[in-house]
């Protein structure tokens, strides 16, 4: 495991499930200390306790929810009246609405903008500047392999997942003179919680990673100095070929794979 955090403060939103918990457990087991973030206080409480005890490590919980705009000041009030030093800041938490446009309650396609990029972009401005300031400092950011192209019936995601893999590519060529590195983390279909939320069909993950996976891969690539990796070689591959196929093509085949079922 690598251990370039230990002994450092890492701080993890959506902690309490999917993606979030399984870099929680990877950085922990490499001796990082944790705040840990997400709306279920029992679920961060749980795991706190499990992580401080099997690795010896400090940890620090917050309930918070991202939709709130007021969220992001207040987790980062919490860690500065700790007088915490955030080495490691994981803007994990997102999630996803799948149907029809005009089927999918406003306000729910709303806080979703709100989770998956206002709270990034928000987050990311409050921590980095001690980050600059020291001269040190790594942020990963959960973008998805749905960054890379429209993907009907669930366009609202894609779009704010495409905003995340952009916005980490170009903070993090603004930061490499400051020595902060910045690395979107693009999953595909993925063993979470996520589909449930979603509401998406199992046909869309049919061949998904485990969450254990796709942390690991995003810690070694944030800690290589990549600026964004794609977890899996078939997510690459096809990632690899939509790039030379027509964008009308690809969007008709992401709509025939995602159209939901008539019956």
């Amino acid at each position: 495991m690598n251990d370039r955090w230990r002994g450092k403060w890492a701080l993890i939103t959506g902690a309490s499930a999917g993606i979030g918990l399984e870099l929680a457990r990877q950085l922990a087991a490499g001796g990082a200390h944790l705040v840990l973030t997400a709306r279920r206080t029992d679920r961060l409480q749980q795991l706190a306790a499990e992580l401080s005890g099997k690795h010896q490590i400090r940890t620090q919980i917050f309930a918070a929810d991202l939709t709130r705009p007021e969220a992001p000041k207040e987790i980062h009030e919490f860690t500065s009246n700790k007088q915490i030093e955030i080495e490691l800041l994981v803007n994990n938490a997102g999630f996803g609405a799948y149907g029809h446009i005009h089927e999918i309650p406003a306000e729910r396609m709303l806080e979703m903008i709100q989770v998956n990029c206002s709270a990034v972009v928000h987050l990311t401005r409050l921590y980095i500047e001690g980050m600059i300031e020291r001269r040190h400092g790594d942020i990963l950011i959960l973008a998805s392999t749905a960054s890379f192209q429209a993907v009907p019936f669930n366009s609202v995601y894609a779009a704010t997942k495409a905003f995340d893999l952009l916005f980490a590519e170009g903070i993090a060529e603004e930061m490499r003179p400051f020595g902060v590195r910045v690395c979107a983390l693009c999953p595909g279909s993925t063993e979470t919680e996520f589909q449930q939320v979603a509401e998406q069909p199992d046909r869309v993950f049919r061949s998904a990673e485990t969450a254990e996976k796709v942390a690991r891969v995003g810690l070694e690539a944030l800690a290589a100095g990549k600026s964004y990796v794609i977890s899996g070689a078939m997510n690459r591959l096809m990632m690899e070929s939509e790039r030379v196929a027509p964008r009308s093509f690809v969007v008709k085949m992401a709509a025939k794979m995602m159209r939901p079922s008539t019956s």
